[in-house]
């Protein structure tokens, strides 16, 4: 595809790019093309007012000293009414311009937002945000560059034959002179193209990986001030912002060096045409206003000139724009959903695992034959090492990615074959991280849904928020700033919790969610969960022993297998590797706690 991209060329790819811009704004490119054409064909006017006011006002003027009255209205009548006119196509040609491309950005970036929603997770993985943010902003920009001259270089190009029409039927020498700027002038653009493209495609590539860099020093502000890493982050941001400049500045010298060359060319044009004009006049052969009519009309065919080059200067920029964004939305790997229902009952939901394996690496695998059931309205604790597979399998059960073999029940239904939608309405599950938004309480556990306030105030309480939410200023109304920095890590993993238990979900996967919290508060949320109006099935990613005791069931994954299962007190008796596990987990908390009260 890339070689066939290849030999198409820049300017081929450009028009097929603007080809599908106007399909899918038809109307819009063609009031504004009707308002640059009409722009055109006035400004080709002006020329025809201007020739006839030198030979009928101007010259006669000069040869008697007299001007007539009438003719001199005539003639500011008709150059007033070309001008309004001519500004009547302007707007149109502007407005229209500006409509279709902003639409344009729109709908692609709509389209690479619910691409982005439709791709698996697995997908994301592979691609670095700050990639995925030049996608959806700066690659659409860049795409959709040339719709701004458009609508201008189609009406002009109207013009333009107007133009060369009426220069041929002034003086049929004078026009073949000045139409070899159009030689020139191609052959200008062929050379910019040739040397611009890959500075461009280089430039959209370095927006991505500075864009990543900058995310990245955000999102790890915490770490990036504790560790005093200000001035290293600094320099990293510094030497890719470096990068991208000096390859702007090398397209900007190229850039520098076209405009001025293709403006220029015309008005050489201009001079050669009125050098030649003027022998022609002197021999008899031409007459004057003739010569200044084609004069005219070619610095009227060098606004056409100079309208296409700025279109085809774009298309470097835009071409590369549209296939980064056309890669994201050509992305394989979405989702496939069948047409099941899970049936809307109060009780628990049954989570069945069967043989399930899955891996990032072919040969190293994450988990394998991975098999075990949920019975409805009980308990199982997920219990292993770092690296055991616990949060992969947590992502599978929530279906952020499908399992390499194996398959997940709910309800003895494969996740694969639920309807779009239908696991969110059984199946809900609250991440280590909590992640709040830059809203209120409310906004943040309703995420938009239609929740009473009595519902919201139920949820607070289950996952012990209401207390300190009831504190807050504007109860449920406050709001909690950008990824909720105005609250605690625990607070914030209780309103997250309650996000979730305001959908009252038949199955609730805690993923160590309440690591933040103090383990007697952790103890009376999980006892609320399972003493709570609906009998939900819980699994729980848990290392604190009051946790996992308060589970029906254990099951202990080791190096991506379950090593063993049953409960608590049963592992702890028969099985000295979760023995170690978790009191080695216990001893770390207890040393963590003294060390604090020693430095205190």
């Amino acid at each position: 595809m890339a070689e066939r991209r290849r030999r198409r060329g820049t300017t081929a790819e450009g028009f097929a790019v603007l080809g599908v811009a106007i399909r899918r704004e038809p109307l819009v490119f063609t009031l504004s093309t009707i308002g640059s054409v009409l722009f055109g064909a006035l400004t080709v006017a002006d020329a025809w007012v201007l020739g006839w006011a030198t030979d009928h006002v101007v010259l006669p003027a000069f040869a008697t000293g007299e001007i007539d009255g009438a003719l001199l209205w005539a003639v500011l009548g008709l150059f007033l009414g070309v001008a309004l006119l001519r500004a009547v196509g302007i707007v149109a040609r502007r407005l229209g311009a500006g409509v279709m491309q902003y639409r344009m950005q729109a709908h692609s970036r709509r389209a690479v937002t619910r691409q982005y929603l439709r791709l698996p997770m697995e997908w994301h993985q592979r691609h670095p945000t700050g990639q995925l943010l030049s996608n959806a902003n700066s690659d659409v920009e860049a795409a959709w560059g040339p719709i701004a001259p458009l609508p201008m270089a189609v009406g002009t190009v109207a013009m333009m034959v107007i133009a060369v029409v009426g220069m041929f039927a002034a003086d049929v020498v004078l026009a073949l002179i000045g139409l070899l700027v159009f030689p020139a002038v191609v052959v200008t653009n062929l050379v910019y193209q040739r040397y611009a493209s890959p500075l461009m495609t280089r430039a959209q590539q370095l927006r991505a990986e500075l864009s990543e860099v900058a995310h990245e020093s955000f999102d790890g502000a915490m770490v990036v001030k504790t560790l005093g890493r200000e001035s290293e982050e600094t320099a990293r941001f510094g030497e890719m912002a470096e990068r991208l400049r000096d390859v702007n500045i090398r397209a900007g010298r190229i850039r520098a060096a076209f405009d001025p060359t293709l403006a220029a060319l015309p008005n050489l044009g201009v001079l050669v045409v009125l050098a030649v004009g003027v022998a022609r006049v002197l021999s008899g052969a031409t007459e004057p206003g003739d010569v200044v009519t084609v004069a005219y009309l070619l610095t009227i065919v060098s606004f056409p000139i100079r309208s296409i080059g700025w279109l085809l200067g774009e298309f470097p920029r835009s071409v590369v724009g549209y296939h980064r964004v056309r890669n994201v939305l050509l992305a394989t790997g979405e989702m496939q959903y069948g047409e099941q229902r899970v049936a809307p009952v109060d009780d628990g939901a049954r989570l069945s695992v069967e043989h399930l394996a899955y891996r990032y690496d072919p040969e190293q695998p994450l988990l394998d034959d991975v098999t075990f059931t949920v019975e409805p309205g009980r308990t199982v604790a997920l219990v292993g090492a770092t690296a055991s597979g616990k949060s992969t399998l947590t992502n599978l059960v929530a279906r952020l990615v499908d399992p390499d073999e194996g398959r997940i029940l709910v309800d003895d239904v494969d996740l694969r074959d639920l309807a779009r939608g239908e696991l969110a309405q059984v199946l809900a599950v609250v991440a280590q991280t909590a992640f709040l938004f830059d809203d209120t309480v409310r906004g943040n556990v309703t995420l938009g849904a239609e929740v009473s306030d009595e519902a919201v105030w139920a949820a607070l309480r289950a996952a012990q928020a209401d207390g300190f939410v009831a504190a807050l200023p504007h109860g449920l109304d406050t709001r909690l700033g950008e990824r909720g920095t105005s609250l605690s890590g625990g607070q914030r993993q209780r309103i997250s919790l309650a996000r979730a238990l305001v959908r009252q979900p038949r199955l609730l996967v805690l993923d160590d969610a309440t690591s933040a919290v103090d383990p007697e508060v952790e103890a009376r949320i999980l006892e609320a969960l399972r003493t709570g109006a609906r009998d939900t099935t819980l699994v729980v990613v848990a290392y604190r022993k009051a946790t996992i005791s308060l589970a029906d069931e254990v099951v202990h994954l080791e190096d991506g297998r379950i090593a063993d299962r049953g409960t608590h007190a049963e592992l702890l008796e028969r099985s000295p590797a979760y023995a170690r596990l978790v009191n080695a987990y216990e001893v770390a908390t207890e040393l963590g706690a003294e060390l604090v009260g020693d430095s205190e």
